[in-house]
């Protein structure tokens, strides 16, 4: 019997380990795969407050220890439902049924990738999923961003800040996008559309170098001298497993306020898993803090 189960051992995770733990409660944490999330693979963190420049292993082994030192458990395990039992819950993985007060997910999500060679090993070199985190690290470079919907054109804006030329490239002639955006990214000198184009190819051997672009209508195929590219083009939740016991948007997200709760007295989703506007490492920090206080209450 636990006091607190958290399902998920990134950031919010594991803050909300840490947090809870402190509060003297006795806290399991779950995680199906490696602790650390998406962080872990990024080699320079620089806007997280207080930490002038960290890595995202240094930063998650950081948090960890922290967490195990306070007195939370960590296991891998993959949590594959809650049953919710009123005052209590029950969360059920292959080889156990864990008993506990109040559950904390924290799944995170994935990014959708391109699915091209090398964009696994240009990831953190060229190749990035955020264009708030790693946008800094561009000042006065030519830098692609790929995509149609609000994202894609929220980096290009941020980007075109401080880039040198920003691209902004889509597969079709139309943004899915706000159209005040679009608006304001005509108006940038330094900002230019490639549009009805895909990305075939990354080149570079340890840093990207340039793209091969793909006209989906004449099929000719240009190449592109970049320094960056940023792909936002969608991020996957993976909260399925809970979609029969909490509330889920059309996304797939998890329906929970400012406060982290659920529709589930008890229940509680941190980070990125849950609807939220801004997903960024501080802010996942700041969920998993909050939902570890407000289960302590239970």
């Amino acid at each position: 019997m636990f006091d607190i189960i958290i399902i998920g051992a990134g950031t919010a995770g594991l803050t909300a380990a840490l947090y809870g733990a402190r509060a003297g409660k006795k806290v399991l944490v779950l995680e199906e795969k490696n602790t650390g999330g998406q962080i872990i693979n990024s080699p320079t963190i620089e806007n997280y407050p207080g930490i002038r420049h960290i890595s995202g292993f240094e930063f998650i082994q950081s948090l960890q220890e922290q967490a195990e030192a306070a007195g939370a458990t960590i296991q891998n395990s993959r949590a594959q439902k809650i049953v919710d039992q009123g005052e209590g819950k029950v969360v059920m993985t292959k080889e156990k049924l864990y008993q506990s007060r109040a559950v904390i997910i924290c799944t995170g999500v994935v990014q959708k990738k391109l699915g091209l060679p090398k964009e696994k090993e240009l990831t953190g070199c060229g190749v990035s999923y955020c264009a708030v985190c790693d946008g800094a690290f561009y000042r006065d470079k030519r830098v692609a961003v790929v995509g149609g919907g609000n994202t894609a054109l929220e980096d290009a804006l941020f980007l075109s800040n401080y880039c040198k030329r920003v691209y902004l490239i889509h597969r079709r002639d139309q943004f899915r996008g706000e159209s005040w955006m679009v608006n304001q990214l005509l108006q940038k000198e330094n900002v230019e559309f490639i549009l009805e184009s895909t990305i075939v190819c990354l080149q570079g051997n340890t840093s990207l170098e340039s793209l091969q672009i793909k006209n989906v209508k004449t099929n000719i195929i240009d190449e592109l001298t970049v320094n960056g590219l940023f792909i936002a083009i969608g991020q996957q939740p993976s909260n399925e497993s809970f979609a029969g016991t909490v509330d889920l948007d059309e996304q797939g997200f998890i329906c929970a306020d400012e406060t982290c709760r659920t529709n589930v007295r008890g229940i509680f989703a941190a980070g990125d898993c849950r609807t939220k506007k801004v997903r960024q490492l501080v802010t996942a920090a700041a969920d998993g803090a909050v939902a570890a206080l407000a289960s302590c209450e239970m």
